[in-house]
């Protein structure tokens, strides 16, 4: 994992997940990034099975905007290995499958996206959208 003060502090060598850009998975809070690569190529792979753009509302959140915004204390949203996605124009039992087989164990399910991350298998909020 690489850590840096600022998204645009990222450098190129070092970003190798061609659908996504370091300021899409900084935190909204200080535009401060946390990469974590295996969930960053699992990301990348959801993208490439769903074949059409993937937007992430949310990814790593640093502690101050994570408690700002009502986020769990243990958000793994904070570890870097989580991703808030939307759902629009995607079907969303495809979206699961993809995120499941990409390597994803954790989701919640709300009205307008779906949260994938790394951390334990659980899930929680309404799945009945997924049937």
């Amino acid at each position: 994992m690489s850590f840096f003060a600022h998204w645009s502090q990222v450098p190129e060598r070092l970003w190798r997940w061609p659908d996504f850009a370091p300021m899409e998975i900084a935190s909204r809070g200080d535009g401060s990034i946390l990469i974590a690569p295996d969930a960053l190529d699992r990301l990348q792979a959801l993208r490439d099975a769903l074949r059409r753009p993937v937007i992430v509302t949310s990814a790593y959140r640093d502690p101050v905007h994570n408690a700002r915004i009502g986020g769990a204390p243990l958000s793994r949203h904070k570890a870097g290995d989580a991703f808030d996605i939307a759902l629009r124009g995607h079907d969303r039992a495809e979206m699961l499958e993809a995120a499941r087989a990409a390597g994803f164990t954790g989701f919640g399910f709300y009205s307008s996206f779906l949260h994938v991350d790394c951390g334990p298998k659980r899930q929680w909020g309404n799945t009945s959208w997924t049937y």
